[in-house]
């Protein structure tokens, strides 16, 4: 199963708790905001972004689970 991860990224603060949670796919940009490296995800790699969106104080990353049309955020 793939997901989406999507960053409401003009809200982000900066802080870099999602980088702490999940450094294998979170990087901080010359802006000092916050990015995913990878925007799909694979079922092995979901646990550690759903880490990382619960640890965004301003709760700005999500999680939309593929399936079909329609998308099921998590």
């Amino acid at each position: 199963m793939k997901y989406d991860i999507v960053q409401e990224r003009d809200k982000c603060i900066g802080c870099g708790a999602c980088v702490a949670a999940c450094p294998k796919n979170w990087g901080v940009d010359k802006d000092g905001k916050s990015s995913p490296l990878r925007k799909i995800i694979d079922e092995k790699d979901l646990e550690c972004n759903k880490e990382a969106a619960m640890s965004c104080p301003v709760q700005i990353i999500h999680i939309a689970e593929e399936k079909g049309k329609g998308k099921k955020k998590r």
